[in-house]
């Protein structure tokens, strides 16, 4: 199957981001230019604000600009008081370190200001804002018009930031790419949900009408914790690639079973050697997770955790129909059983299964061995789910999108998203889609 990976040392696209920024600032300086600032006269403080307050999102450019000017009169009030105090009383102006000093502590009182109003998050700008002000000094012929033109100059970069940032540049919609990422790129784990912003920015994607297949090394009830605030339109791959689940009707689209000759012979062989286990398997539709033999400590703590779920149908020394059978799981404690996983790997090493080892994040000190059935991988489930796809648009080509490092924090996720943000919707300009 033809695969298109974003490499690390690929170059990144030139984001809407970019030119719009590069052209508020061009704004900002023609707006000087009309008010005959020339050179070493130009202020900076307009193209400076336009820069930061310029976000991804409109919403987040008005929060930018609005936390800019509450900080912004701060320092600037701060800074007028600060010239009629030196100008008021000349000896405190009299030795340069001493002013220096002054100037020091009007910034830390601007520091304060903003956060006994309750606007921390403006803190910085207030300090910012007001040696702009004072820097000049004794330069400074009017301290009213010096204040009042640094609040001008912050107020044109906020309304230049905020026009741009509601206006779209062209854009043209991929709607043939199929996005494959990893669930493990978007949250610490898969006990927990999706982040706040990770999640906003995923759910503006599949409202789009971008197609995102989630992959995960679990079961769908994971899916139910971790992404039930999301709009998902696009079937997932769930348990290492062994189904696809169609989370909008909750139903299985396709499963590799493990064969029940193999699935049989696990039960006898863990059972004789009594090794308690897990097996998972699908019945009408559901999945439902056996439990057999006594727990040891690290199992108790997943059984536990599991029991809480109200997603799982858990059953304890129940029956099952070894053709269900999706895989089996065995988790010890190697610091005290350090042969038993590799002991089950080289017993079943003829029959055709394919073997995982992972770390339980439940259970610290545990590792978990997962037996499946050996075609069941992820890459056979995103060529039957891109079959499946085809068969309503043939032109639809996928796309794999990952964490070359791994997950980290919440801006790993949302970077990621970005990054197919960029290839789903690119600006539409002639210039910047050569081949």
């Amino acid at each position: 199957m033809q695969r298109r990976v974003l490499l690390s040392d690929r170059l990144p696209p030139l984001g809407q981001r970019i030119i719009k920024t590069s052209l508020a600032v061009f704004i900002c300086l023609f707006v000087y230019y009309l008010r005959g600032y020339r050179g070493q006269a130009m202020p900076t403080e307009a193209t400076i604000t336009a820069i930061i307050c310029l976000q991804p999102y409109a919403r987040d450019t008005k929060d930018f600009a609005l936390n800019r000017l509450a900080g912004t009169l701060i320092g600037a009030g701060l800074g007028l008081l600060f010239l009629f105090l030196l100008a008021t009383f000349p000896a405190l102006t009299r030795h340069t370190l001493f002013l220096y000093a002054l100037m020091a502590l009007g910034t830390m009182i601007s520091l304060y200001a903003a956060v006994a109003l309750r606007m921390p998050d403006t803190s910085s700008l207030a300090a910012i804002v007001f040696i702009c002000v004072v820097i000049a000094f004794p330069d400074i012929e009017s301290p009213l018009l010096q204040a009042f033109n640094r609040t001008l100059d912050v107020l044109l970069g906020n309304t230049v930031a905020i026009l741009l940032n509601v206006i779209h540049l062209p854009r043209k919609k991929n709607r043939d790419l199929v996005f494959f990422i990893r669930s493990k790129d978007l949250g610490p784990d898969h006990y927990s949900e999706i982040p706040s912003t990770a999640l906003f920015r995923l759910n503006y994607l599949y409202d789009d009408g971008a197609r995102i297949c989630v992959m995960s090394e679990h079961a769908p009830a994971f899916f139910m914790l971790q992404m039930r605030n999301t709009k998902v339109n696009t079937p997932l791959i769930v348990m290492d690639g062994a189904a696809i689940y169609d989370l909008a009707h909750e139903q299985y689209l396709s499963k590799i079973l493990m064969p029940k000759e193999t699935a049989t012979a696990l039960q006898s062989y863990l059972e004789l050697e009594g090794i308690p286990y897990f097996v998972y398997t699908i019945h009408n539709n559901r999945m439902r997770i056996f439990h057999y033999g006594d727990p040891n400590d690290s199992e108790r703590q997943i059984l536990d955790h599991m029991k809480r779920s109200h997603y799982r149908y858990y059953l304890e020394d129940g029956e099952y129909d070894p053709s269900e059978v999706v895989y089996f799981k065995v988790v010890v404690d190697e610091s005290k059983y350090p042969m038993i996983l590799p002991e089950i790997e080289i017993k079943f090493s003829d029959h055709p299964l394919r073997f995982i080892r992972r770390r339980q994040v439940s259970a610290p000190n545990a590792t978990g061995l997962y037996l499946y059935a050996r075609e069941a991988t992820m890459q056979n489930a995103e060529n039957t789910l891109m079959e499946l796809l085809r068969e309503n648009n043939p032109s639809l080509k996928p796309v794999e999108i990952k964490l070359s490092e791994g997950y980290h924090n919440e801006r790993d996720a949302v970077d990621l998203l970005h990054k197919i943000g960029r290839l789903y919707e690119p600006v539409s300009l002639p210039f910047l889609n050569k081949p």
